[in-house]
């Protein structure tokens, strides 16, 4: 997953990376296979660190779908108000240090290096080892503190109540929306799932709560009446009022608990991106105790850039990238093709998945979207769903589909079956989505991204 450095100081750093990757890796885990949830390894890491999480204000956000884009735009919502942000999200594309960054910078190699190296010499004063995930979640909060920011916005790994993060005591809590997805940990019902997300409400910190199925916003007002907190809820609080297409993302009314901003031109795809805005906003008001300015708005969602997700990276053909992992964000993804990135000429997609998902709910969704075949990938992880069975999945869905053993060479075919007037989707997993993307910006001759940064099983 991550890209190692070579030699020199850097040989330091990939020592340090080569460390990280001996723990237990979560995000990789087969399902069945995790410990039983806890946070006392992270509570006593962040202790032995002087618990750095608390020397900043900080904003938590979790969701099973926008909460990356919602982090997003609530950053750069916060850093054009003038703030010294920090910004703590997974996974990432290329390389470790996406995950942790002031504003949009992400953290140097060197400072990278130091963090960890502190943590391994930390580690035998722990009374059990931490996971890949909670010592990446303590170098971030540790970073945060030595660089001074004033605020940061904080994303859930998974679930909420048992999420590494969750040691944080946050001054908002958000919630953008509930739907299946990772249901061996989180369990099997919607209700299930919005519990565990609610775990991230705490007392004396407002809930900024997207998601309005009447029975799953009776969990999140429950857990606020329990510890005596404030529920912020669309729509009632906010919204996104008008949501159209525009050149280079989307014209939206966004509507927040203190005023309105008519007419924000959203520098994202997809109609889903409009309620993602409104709940980064309502958020930010809720922050900031007060309204907007509207250069705020304009300055922040006209030029915050979500890589991976619905990312448009290739002319004739169209080549979009798009993080779809369940079927909600499938769905969403289908919406902004029909709505948004029309061709005239044939789609094709590259798709590979990784267990827990509905591989043929998925193809009906790019199907309905209009995509003529499907090439089906096995994603660079100990979880893919094996290409063949996509393939069956893709075809008991009506769906043309052949199987390829590396997305470099999928992702070629499809530019050629679909021409200089048709579109290539690249979906399914962010781990297919970086292999392309890698490739896609290294032919671009972007510096600083290279093809070898390609994810490698076992990361």
């Amino acid at each position: 997953m991550t890209t190692r450095p070579s030699a020199g100081a850097d040989g330091e750093l990939a020592a340090l990376l080569e460390w990280l990757d001996q723990h237990t890796n979560l995000e990789q885990a087969l399902p069945g296979k995790v410990a039983p949830p806890t946070l006392e390894r992270i509570r006593a890491l962040c202790s032995v660190l002087g618990d750095p999480q608390d020397a900043y204000r900080v904003l938590h956000v979790t969701g099973t779908n926008g909460k990356g884009s919602t982090v997003r735009m609530l950053a750069a919502l916060l850093e054009a108000r003038g703030l010294r942000v920090g910004v703590y999200t997974s996974p990432d594309l290329h390389r470790v240090n996406e995950r942790i960054a002031r504003g949009e910078e992400p953290i140097a190699d060197e400072d990278l290096a130091e963090v960890l190296a502190e943590l391994r010499r930390l580690e035998p004063l722990l009374p059990a080892p931490p996971s890949r995930f909670e010592l990446l979640t303590a170098a971030a909060f540790s970073w945060f503190a030595d660089v001074g920011v004033d605020v940061a916005v904080v994303e859930v790994g998974l679930g909420g109540r048992w999420d590494a993060t969750n040691v944080v005591r946050p001054d908002v809590a958000v919630i953008t929306s509930i739907g299946y997805d990772h249901v061996d940990l989180l369990g099997p019902t919607l209700a299930d799932i919005a519990g565990e997300k609610a775990g991230i409400i705490k007392a004396g910190a407002p809930a900024v709560v997207a998601e309005t199925a009447p029975d799953l916003r009776g969990v999140f007002a429950r857990r606020a009446a329990e510890i005596g907190t404030t529920l912020v809820t669309r729509p009632e609080h906010f919204d996104c009022r008008a949501n159209r297409p525009a050149v280079g993302g989307r014209l939206v009314d966004l509507v927040g608990p203190r005023a309105s901003y008519p007419e924000v031109l959203l520098g994202l795809h997809g109609a889903h991106q409009g309620v993602n805005a409104a709940t980064a906003v309502a958020a930010a008001e809720e922050f900031f105790d007060g309204p907007l300015p509207r250069e705020v708005v304009d300055q922040a969602l006209g030029r915050v850039r979500v890589p991976g997700r619905l990312e448009v990276l290739g002319r004739e053909p169209l080549v979009v990238l798009d993080g779809a992992h369940n079927v909600p964000g499938m769905e969403a993804l289908g919406r902004a093709l029909q709505e948004e990135l029309v061709v005239a000429g044939p789609t094709v997609a590259v798709m590979g998945l990784l267990q827990g998902r509905d591989p043929t709910a998925m193809v009906q969704a790019l199907r309905r979207a209009g995509v003529a075949s499907v090439l089906c990938v096995p994603a660079p992880s100990p979880r893919r769903v094996e290409p063949e069975e996509l393939v069956a999945a893709a075809r008991s869905a009506g769906v043309a589909a052949v199987s390829f053993p590396e997305v470099d060479l999928a992702l070629a075919a499809a530019r050629s079956a679909a021409g200089p007037d048709g579109r290539v989707v690249v979906c399914g997993s962010l781990y297919v989505v970086a292999a392309a993307r890698a490739l896609l910006l290294a032919e671009a001759g972007e510096q600083g991204v290279m093809a070898s940064e390609r994810r490698r099983p076992g990361d």
